[in-house]
């Protein structure tokens, strides 16, 4: 589990100190992995409620996800930009936000899920700098699919599983997320131009 964890966290961190734009699908699709193992493992059994919850996590957001971002960001047609900017200023408040957040789980180290904790800390801390350093609808949909993912994490450090219903409406309202958000960022800012034919004989009105 706790490769899972690592791998989760790279896969939020990483993108936002050196990813740009059109390889953010990728990285959502390892934290989708991720989420999906530690799904599976979380309460140290295989068992059926397990195999069905940690599935629907691999096709929702391991699958579903990356794909339909990934045909948004097509269809936008924008050069590929960073999604933080990459001057000292913004990674040395990232690098803050990223020890302040394990400092946070810092007095339950003693605890079995201290250092999901951490992942989970971290992880929502440079989704909310995304959202403050980069205004491009793209990359506000990228930091919010992150930030929803990091809730997905913290849900695994329940004691008792969640019914299956509550993960299938869980499922819903990220499906919905990102169909909403793609379906906005499918088209480039301001739409599509219209061409408007005048007449070439326009004559002016005496006054």
């Amino acid at each position: 589990m706790t490769a899972a964890l690592l791998l989760f966290l790279a896969a939020a961190v990483v993108p936002v100190f050196f990813g740009r734009v059109q390889a953010a699908p990728k990285w959502l699709a390892a934290q989708g992995l991720a989420l999906g193992w530690i799904t599976l493992v979380q309460h140290g059994s295989l068992n059926a409620h397990a195999l069905a919850a940690g599935a629907e996590v691999l096709v929702v957001r391991a699958l579903l996800t990356p794909r339909w971002l990934r045909g948004a960001i097509q269809r936008r047609a924008e050069p590929d930009f960073e999604l933080m900017p990459s001057n000292l200023f913004a990674w040395s408040i990232a690098t803050a936000l990223l020890v302040l957040a394990f400092q946070f789980g810092a007095p339950a180290m003693s605890e079995q899920h201290a250092l999901t904790l951490g992942v989970v800390a971290a992880t929502a801390a440079v989704a909310v700098l995304l959202l403050a350093s980069n205004d491009a609808p793209p990359a506000q949909l990228v930091a919010l699919l992150v930030l929803e993912n990091a809730i997905g994490l913290f849900e695994t450090l329940l004691p008792h599983p969640w019914p299956l219903s509550v993960h299938g409406a869980l499922s819903a309202i990220y499906l919905l997320t990102i169909g909403v958000g793609a379906w906005l960022i499918g088209a480039p800012d301001g739409g599509p131009v219209a061409v408007v034919d005048t007449p070439d004989d326009v004559h002016e009105v005496d006054r």
